[in-house]
């Protein structure tokens, strides 16, 4: 027998044990879903925009996930979805039948802010990011405010969701690092009340507002420019936007710079999804599959464009990385960052 022919009779016999491994793997996970329910739960009232994506995601991850288990969308508003984040962290079930979408923000929150948070941030099990999120600042039409000048000279109000939400966060940021001279009116439960505050005039804007999420939520919004966007919160120019200056060119020292980038690195993770931690390897690996083949998904993507949702995905491993570097921060930037998102009214 030739060599070639032995190596490859060879090379199979010892690749089937590992192919036969995988498939067993395969069905235990299609076994173990297979007529069960999966709670995705979203820590934003029903009709924004984390919510409008969870219900958009949640067929394709049933198509996509071995066993096919439904997928049920539950809301769990509060604290700027803090509420959902320590519950998916310490109550919800560790076997794979929870995951949840909350606060971009909230996995920095242990770091660097004063809410309640019961969890560890790099311990999620985090599935990914529907999108690499670019934000603005957005006031309504009839507010006297207009440019980054007018945020600095004119008293004005904006809406929050509760400690640790971008709306808050972002709010603090200005105000204590730039000097903006905003009123924070905190505490709606999500998205959908804060524009109800705006159309009544019971505040001017909005201090964090998810690009993909206007357009999705609010189109006509934007076509009837309801909505003025004084400055980007983000590191790089929104294509769609770019006469808005980004907030890190009003950074006047190297202090600023690193505050911002640290702060703004939850952009990355627009549209974060996780589980509990201490789920089974073999489940967290098919989510983690499920959650990228649904973002890849012809259906979802056409989907995506009929509602105007940006779909630019983030993995799972990324947005663990990406979690465990911001964590490796040095203390005195984490202080400095601390300090500028703190006390804010």
């Amino acid at each position: 027998m030739r060599h070639w022919v032995r190596a490859s009779l060879i090379g199979a016999a010892l690749a089937m044990p590992l192919a036969a491994a995988a498939q067993a793997q395969t069905e235990s996970v299609a076994d173990f879903y297979r007529g069960k329910t999966i709670n995705l739960i979203v820590g934003y009232s029903a009709g924004g925009g984390y919510d409008v994506y969870a219900r958009m995601m949640a067929p394709y991850l049933t198509k996509h996930l071995p066993g096919n288990p439904s997928v049920v969308v539950q809301n769990m508003e509060g604290a700027g979805s803090l509420k959902a984040a320590n519950y998916i962290y310490n109550v919800a079930p560790k076997d794979g039948t929870a995951i949840g979408t909350f606060g971009r923000g909230l996995a920095m929150e242990p770091l660097i802010g004063n809410s309640a948070t019961q969890f560890d941030a790099t311990k999620f099990t985090w599935l990914g990011s529907g999108t690499n999120e670019l934000g603005v600042f957005a006031v309504w039409h009839t507010s006297a405010i207009k440019t980054w000048d007018d945020m600095l000279t004119k008293e004005f109000t904006v809406g929050g969701e509760g400690s640790g939400s971008d709306p808050d966060i972002y709010a603090a940021l200005l105000k204590n690092l730039f000097g903006v001279k905003l009123r924070l009116i905190s505490g709606y439960p999500g998205t959908s009340e804060v524009t109800l505050a705006l159309e009544r005039g019971e505040v001017d804007g909005r201090a964090s507002w998810s690009w993909s999420s206007l357009k999705s939520v609010k189109p006509d919004w934007i076509k009837d420019k309801k909505l003025r966007y004084p400055v980007q919160l983000g590191l790089v120019k929104n294509p769609d936007l770019p006469d808005v200056p980004l907030i890190i060119d009003f950074a006047t020292n190297d202090k600023q710079r690193q505050i911002l980038k640290m702060i703004l690195s939850r952009q990355v993770m627009g549209r974060p999804f996780a589980a509990p931690p201490g789920i089974p390897q073999d489940r967290k690996q098919a989510l983690r599959k499920a959650f990228d083949d649904a973002l890849k998904d012809p259906e979802f993507l056409a989907e995506a464009k009929q509602r105007k949702m940006d779909v630019n995905p983030v993995s799972g491993a990324d947005v663990e990385k990406l979690v465990a570097e911001v964590y490796a921060t040095p203390p005195e930037v984490v202080a400095e960052a601390k300090a500028a998102i703190t006390g804010v009214k």
